[in-house]
C-alpha cells in the first residue's frame, strides 16, 4: 500500500493557516492531526477535537516516553504532535496535514525528509496585527508576544517548500489543495 503524504503548515499567528487548513481538510477529507498543548483552552475549544489539553507534567512525561513526532515550547506553552496519530494515518495511505510552529516543522522535516512544508503569511505586519486584534481572543501582552514571534518566524520562510500569502481565503485554499495533490 502506498503511504500517505505529510504536509506541514506553519506561519505566524493570524496568518490564516488554521482557517485554510480546516477548510482544505474538510474538502479533501484529510485528517488534520490534533496537537497536544499545555496552554489553556480558548472559549469554545474542545479537548480531543481542537487540541489535546495536557498539564505540563503530562506533556513532559510524554516527552520522556518519546511519544511525540515533534514538540516545541511556543509562546510559553508546549505544543506537540503525537507520533501514533501521524504514523497510523500515513501507514493507511492517508495524507496528513500538521499545522505546527516553525520549530516543530523543521524537526518533523528532519525526521521525514519527504514531508512538504507550506508557510503561510500575510502581505505585511500591519495586516497581521489587525487580524490578531480583531480575533479578540488574546490579551495585549499575548498580541505583542505573537507579533514579536512573527518577525522571528518569518525568517524561517526560505526553508519551506512553498509560501502562501493569505490575502483571500478561497484562493489560499486552492493553492494548498494544489500543493497536496501534486
Amino acid at each position: 500500500m502506498k503511504k500517505g503524504k505529510l504536509v506541514i503548515v506553519s506561519g505566524p499567528s493570524g496568518s490564516g493557516k488554521s482557517t485554510v487548513t480546516k477548510i482544505v481538510k474538510d474538502r479533501l477529507n484529510i485528517p488534520l492531526s490534533i496537537s497536544a498543548t499545555t496552554r489553556q483552552p480558548r472559549v469554545g475549544e474542545v479537548d480531543g477535537k481542537d487540541y489535546y489539553f495536557l498539564t505540563t507534567e503530562e506533556f513532559e512525561n510524554k516527552i520522556k516516553n518519546d511519544e511525540f513526532y515533534e514538540y516545541a515550547n511556543v509562546h510559553g506553552n508546549y505544543y506537540g504532535t503525537l507520533k501514533k496519530v501521524v504514523e497510523d494515518n500515513l501507514d493507511k495511505g492517508l495524507n496528513v496535514i500538521l499545522e505546527i510552529d516553525v520549530q516543530g516543522a523543521l524537526i518533523a522535516k528532519e525526521k521525514k525528509k519527504d514531508a512538504v512544508l507550506v508557510f503561510f503569511k500575510t502581505e505585511n505586519m500591519e495586516i497581521l496585527e489587525n487580524r490578531l486584534r480583531n480575533r479578540k481572543t488574546d490579551s495585549e501582552e499575548v498580541i505583542k508576544t505573537r507579533l514579536e514571534n512573527a518577525l522571528k518566524e518569518l525568517e524561517y520562510q526560505p526553508k519551506y517548500d512553498y509560501t502562501i500569502i493569505n490575502v483571500d481565503i478561497e484562493k489560499s485554499c486552492e493553492k494548498l489543495i494544489n500543493i497536496i495533490n501534486e
